[in-house]
């Protein structure tokens, strides 16, 4: 895989260092090859690597690899509590919508009439405000 095509795979998987300009740790010297300052994975394993194996002050290894001290702190607890998959940053925004519980989705399965209709007879019925449009993508 070349250097651009692996640039342009981690940019559409949302996966680029915002400040790769910023990593100063040798194994990325020259962006080729395995060690690549785009690769926001793999720099912020080599981050906490230098410090726990080589030994590297945390400020340091957070500098090196483009992360202030804080960071590195967030970043070191991801990876204790997720492993590698601590390393992926978090989907931004909500998980989905809050106010469908399973009760009010069973109700919209069989409620008939438009989506403002209903949303109406959710607010009376579970005393939950849903507007017009989340209740007709909810529905079948």
């Amino acid at each position: 895989m070349s250097t651009a095509s692996r640039r342009q795979a981690l940019e559409q998987a949302g996966l680029l260092h915002p400040n790769s300009d910023l990593v100063r740790a040798s194994l990325f010297k020259h962006p080729s090859g395995l060690f690549l300052p785009d690769d926001k994975v793999q720099v912020k394993y080599e981050m906490l690597r230098a410090h726990v194996v080589d030994g590297v002050a945390v400020t340091e290894a957070a500098n090196a690899h483009g992360y202030s001290r804080a960071s590195f702190y967030l970043v070191a607890a991801a990876f204790e509590a997720s492993g590698m998959l601590g390393l992926l940053d978090e989907r931004r925004g909500r998980r989905g919508p809050l106010k469908l519980t399973p009760e009010i989705l069973a109700y919209l399965e069989e409620a008939e009439g438009s989506g403002a209709a209903v949303a109406l007879d959710v607010e009376k019925r579970f005393g939950v405000r849903l507007h017009r449009r989340t209740v007709e993508r909810a529905r079948p």
